[in-house]
């Protein structure tokens, strides 16, 4: 079988000789192009011709692509390479076979080699844990860390305000829960990047070449990373029980962590006193822009009132109207007092008798008074107004001017409750920044924690090469 092999080899190149012209089969180059081609494809047949194209053109390059083809003979075809001379003497055969022997031990040998080194455990845990053993003990560059702690005030306003006001002001309850979370938002915020790119040039200091590749910011990073690689280097922790905020910032160099803290810090504090401000003014502005529209109600109110009396010579109408009523009343008792005396006389006198004359004369007069009287009150003919006005008309717009007053004078004195409650609330507005920890200096490196780096990578590689053998026992199980 094995002759028969070499045969049909020897056949094939009989085969391809033909195809080729005479120029053609002593051309290198051409034979070379071949050689490659056949190698992919057909390794005895590539085998033979390269021994074509050594006696063509024998050199190194002839030599090692024969030797290579040779080596892949003695690995896949060793039947043919054992027997590929059949005109030998039996010492070639004999040294042939030794040969071959030999470079299938040495072939064995690199193979157990490889697979020994090659294990599913070498390839996806101790390599990987090594690449990066090393990048973290020797590549990746320091960071140091600045640590600062802030803290919230505002002014203590019952000290300062009367017990009755601060109580309807609302003072003496609990600080807002919100401005611990307020000041950590405006740290983390896009505004606060730009305001320490502008100031201490952020993208310079992170994106330098000289700190390794994947620890410093790229060079050609947005704004969005930019941002995002601001909320890796800082950390903010707000204690919820003695509202402490610790700010940790991290920085290639000591210097520079400290100065980027101590800018933080004084940036969060304008925030913090610039946001109360405004408050404070525009709450001010808008309840003082009341309070005028008030005061010039009860100012028309007052002047619309003193016209009035002015106008008609009365200090209070109504007084005036009691004193026309009372007069009406008393006039009303003489009339009856004086028919009561004429009807005496009458039963006694006749209509001629002086007394009775005297007493009617005295009766028309106390009757007409009272329809003069009654006049002034009702239909306003009489001398109690310029204008001809009656007591009752004079009354009912008195009533309605007294009226406006008294609810200007309440709107005004709301109004003044209003305002004082604002200066208070504005007062209360200033909220400010407690330095409790001044930004350090860092002596030493805090980051990479090797040591935690390396423990946590070699078990997650562990957990992730575990859940991997047991998926695929569990594949070729079921298989």
């Amino acid at each position: 079988m094995t002759e028969q092999t070499i045969n049909d080899v020897e056949q094939r190149f009989l085969n391809l000789r033909k195809e080729f012209t005479e120029q053609q089969w002593t051309n290198p180059e051409l034979i070379s192009e071949k050689v490659d081609e056949l190698t992919k494809t057909d390794v005895p047949l590539a085998y033979r011709l390269m021994q074509r194209l050594k006696n063509i053109q024998p050199g190194t390059k002839s030599k090692k692509q024969l030797n290579y083809l040779k080596s892949l003979m003695l690995r896949d075809f060793p039947h043919l390479m054992a027997s590929s001379s059949t005109d030998g003497s039996a010492a070639d055969k004999v040294k042939a076979g030794a040969h071959i022997a030999v470079e299938k031990l040495k072939l064995k040998a690199k193979t157990a080699n490889w697979k020994s080194i090659a294990t599913p455990l070498s390839i996806f845990v101790l390599i990987p844990f090594f690449v990066f053993a090393v990048y973290q003990i020797m590549w990746a560059s320091d960071r140091y860390e600045s640590r600062t702690q802030l803290i919230i005030k505002q002014p203590d306003g019952m000290s300062t305000l009367d017990p009755a006001m601060a109580l309807l002001s609302g003072f003496g309850g609990a600080p807002m829960s919100n401005d611990n979370e307020l000041v950590k938002a405006f740290i983390l915020s896009a505004d606060m990047i730009e305001y320490l790119q502008s100031t201490l040039n952020l993208r310079d200091h992170y994106s330098d070449t000289q700190w390794d590749f994947f620890s410093r910011l790229s060079d050609d990073a947005s704004k969005e990373d930019l941002h995002e690689y601001f909320g890796k280097i800082i950390n903010i922790e707000i204690d919820e029980t003695s509202s402490l905020i610790t700010i940790s910032v991290q920085g290639f160099e000591p210097d520079f962590s400290q100065k980027l803290a101590r800018t933080i810090v004084e940036r969060a504090e304008w925030y913090i006193n610039e946001i109360g401000h405004a408050l404070a003014k525009e709450q001010m502005a808008f309840v003082l822009n009341e309070h005028q529209m008030v005061e010039k109600r009860l100012q028309s109110a007052k002047s619309q009132l003193l016209t009035f009396q002015r106008k008609h010579d009365l200090l209070d109408p109504e007084a005036e109207g009691m004193a026309f009523q009372q007069i009406t009343y008393q006039l009303e008792g003489e009339i009856a007092s004086t028919q009561a005396q004429l009807a005496a006389l009458l039963t006694g006198m006749s209509e001629k008798a002086p007394q009775v004359m005297r007493l009617r004369a005295q009766l028309n007069s106390l009757e007409g008074e009272l329809a003069a009287q009654r006049a002034r009150l009702s239909s306003g003919k009489g001398d109690v107004s310029n204008d001809g006005s009656s007591v009752g008309e004079l009354l009912a717009k008195f009533s309605d001017l007294k009226i406006d007053m008294e609810l200007a004078l309440k709107a005004y004195a709301s109004s003044q409750v209003s305002l004082e409650k604002s200066r208070i609330e504005a007062y209360r507005q200033l909220k400010y920044l407690v330095i409790i920890e001044s930004p350090t200096l860092p002596e030493d490196a805090k980051y990479p924690e090797v040591f935690y780096n390396l423990a946590l990578f070699l078990a997650v590689l562990l957990m992730l090469f575990v859940i991997g053998r047991i998926i695929s026992a569990t594949v070729n199980e079921l298989r």
